[in-house]
Order: C-alpha cells, then structure tokens, then sequence
C-alpha cells in the first residue's frame, strides 16, 4: 500500500511540476489583417490536445472574423485571449466549417457572438455532437475538461458578406462531409478551405462521398486564390494541395474498388502498398487503414450482383 501512495505521490508530482494544460497558441499573420493558429499534422492524441487544425481570424473595422474554435472549450478560451492580444476589435460573427470536433468544440468560448454554418452542420452537429464530444474526451482526457458540445446558431447558405473592407463568399461545398462550408476573402485572395483540402496530410474519410468530393476540388481550383488554408497541414501560396487531394482520393476510391471487384476481404487491404509519391503525407497508413473501414463496406455491396444485395 505505502509503494501505491508513493507511485501515486510521484505521478502527482510529476503533473504539478509539467504546469496547468496550455496549448500556447500563436497566431501567425498571413496576409492583410488576417491570421492563423498553426496546428500539428497529427492525429487526436492526449499529447497535442486535439490542436491538429488550422483555424484563423481576420480583422476587420467592422469586428473579427473567427473561422473555427477549435477542439475543447480550452483551446477556444485560449484563441480568444490570443485574439484579443492582436486587436481590440470585438468579436463580431464566428463560422465553422463542418461537423468535425476540432472544427466547433470551442464554440462555449464564443456563445455570446453568433455561431455559423451550413445547415447540414447545425444539424449533424445537433444528432451527433454528443456522442463527437464523448469520443473527444476519451482521445484528449484532460485538455476536454469543461467542454460541451454548442451547436451553430445562426444558419448560412451560398452568399457573400461585407465585413469593413473584407468581402467574404461563402461557399457551400459536400463531399468530406454532408456539408462543408469554404470561405473565400475576395480582398486577398486567402480561401480557409475547410476539411476539403489537406495539405501534406492524409485526408480523412469518416463522414465522405468521394465522388462529391472530387467534384468539389474541381470548383474550387477555378477560384483566384493567393493563399489556401487547409483546415489540416501546410499553408500554401499555390493551388497544389488541392492536386495533392485529388490525386490521393481518386488512388483511394480506384484502389478500393478493384479490389471489391478482385472479391478481396477488408482485413487484406490494411496492409497493402501504398505508391511512393504519398509517403509525405503525414498519418498516412492510419488514416488509410481508417478510410479502409469508413469506405469499404459500401463500395464491396456496391460491387454485387444485384440478385446478392
């Protein structure tokens, strides 16, 4: 019993002597009034606290734009403090993107302004974000503390908004999910893609439609863009993340259905090569093997003869 307290004296000592929980968020500026805070290529993990995104703000004379809150209600906390350091401007709307957790979990930080997003967000976060909230909980522990789950308010569709001298479209795109809302700042060319973009990073697949999803790279590689923020991995000044994507899910969706038309078992599929030209990207046989068990189901039922389904 007296070595269980003394492991368990150590362990207390040991989290007292690391400090409180801190995500120390930096914002970086990547054009005219209009900064990002940088996240990890990484996966969800108790170590990052669930930072793995990249969300932003900009600054206006009309308030700020926040576009994201993040993981947990701290790391929401923690951007709001990281704002106010920039400008004193209030927050004047927030928008977040999808359903995903990392894109909304911080809403608490920002319940007194309004939230936005697509329609279809504001619903799967409403059916889902219970259970989104559990699962983050058991992947990040101690950085959710406090958090829980605040669904988007305020909904919005295909427009464009003013904001001071920021002139913001609003992009309704499907695909990564039901529902994906783009944000394009036609007064600098910035696009925050959202989760239909990755960048360096292995995209994910829970909630995808592939077919959709390419569609939806195809319309927005035909925007004037000068700077594309992907919601995961490496800012670009170019439009080749959008290629990287593409060239990614077109070898995913190819892969999985020759191999339901070869009549293969999931299980083999987890292991098999992947070509050489992805090995950059980051959390790319994780994530893989997730878009294996998100994907291949439907695409082995869709491989029957209609007399089996």
């Amino acid at each position: 019993m007296l070595a269980g307290f003394l492991l368990l004296l150590s362990g207390l000592s040991a989290a007292l002597a690391a400090g409180p929980l801190t995500y120390d968020l930096k914002p970086v500026r990547i054009a005219r009034d209009t900064y990002v805070f940088v996240g990890t290529t990484e996966h969800f993990s108790r170590a990052n606290g669930g930072n793995i995104l990249n969300p932003g703000f900009i600054v206006t004379e009309d308030g700020v734009v926040v576009i994201q809150t993040g993981p947990s209600r701290r790391f929401g906390e923690e951007m709001r403090a990281a704002i106010r350091k920039v400008t004193p401007q209030p927050i004047r709307i927030v928008y977040v993107s999808n359903l995903h957790p990392d894109y909304w979990l911080g809403n608490q930080a920002f319940a007194d302004v309004p939230i936005a997003a697509l329609p279809g967000t504001i619903a799967g976060i409403q059916a889902e974000g219970k259970a989104i909230t559990e699962n983050m909980y058991r992947l990040v522990g101690d950085w959710m503390r406090g958090t829980e789950p605040v669904a988007p308010t305020q909904p919005v569709y295909g427009s464009t908004v003013v904001y001071g001298s920021h002139r913001l479209r609003l992009i309704p795109l499907e695909g990564h999910t039901a529902a994906d809302l783009a944000i394009l700042d036609e007064s600098t060319g910035v696009l925050f893609a959202g989760g239909v973009v990755f960048s360096d990073r292995t995209p994910t697949t829970p909630h995808a439609d592939v077919a959709r999803w390419l569609a939806e790279l195809d319309a927005l590689e035909a925007l004037d863009i000068h700077v594309l923020v992907p919601n995961h991995g490496h800012i670009r000044t170019d439009k080749a993340a959008i290629a990287q994507t593409r060239d990614w899910l077109t070898w995913l969706d190819g892969s999985l259905r020759r191999a339901a038309a070869e009549g293969r078992d999931m299980a083999e599929l987890l292991d098999m090569p992947i070509p050489e030209r992805f090995a950059g990207l980051g959390m790319l046989r994780p994530e893989f093997q997730r878009s294996v068990a998100h994907l291949y189901p439907a695409i082995e039922r869709d491989s029957l003869p209609r007399a089996l389904q």
